[in-house]
């Protein structure tokens, strides 16, 4: 989806914690595709895993809405990752009684743009 700040792509519903996956995403703000998808195919965390396919599918947006652009001209512009709404599981406990187990969702939005360079050099 193009919007006026760039190329978006929203992850909706994901069954992971937002806590979790917020330290990803502040490892690959700002930071040019390729860096960004050489840093999360090589971290072991499963909200790498995650934001990996909400970037892939922006940069997707981005090339096959503008095809003059390259996979290095693009960059990182926002990543947000916010709260879903929460599974609530009961959990038996001793003595009959139960706890509330909330399963946590997040959002994942992440919005890529081309960088100065690549403005300047096309129009």
């Amino acid at each position: 989806m193009e919007t006026k700040s760039g190329y978006k792509a929203v992850s909706k519903f994901i069954i992971a914690s937002p806590y979790k996956v917020r330290p990803v995403a502040d490892l690959v703000r700002r930071k040019t595709y390729p860096d960004a998808m050489a840093v999360l195919e090589n971290m072991p965390h499963r909200g790498a895993k995650l934001m990996r396919k909400t970037v892939k599918s922006a940069a997707s947006n981005a090339l096959n809405r503008n095809k003059k652009l390259d996979e290095t001209m693009l960059y990182l512009k926002e990543v947000m990752v916010d709260e879903g709404p929460r599974m609530k599981r009961v959990w038996c406990r001793g003595r009959g009684r139960a706890d509330m187990l909330l399963k946590r969702m997040c959002h994942i939005t992440v919005v890529i743009d081309e960088t100065a360079a690549a403005v300047k050099a096309g129009k």
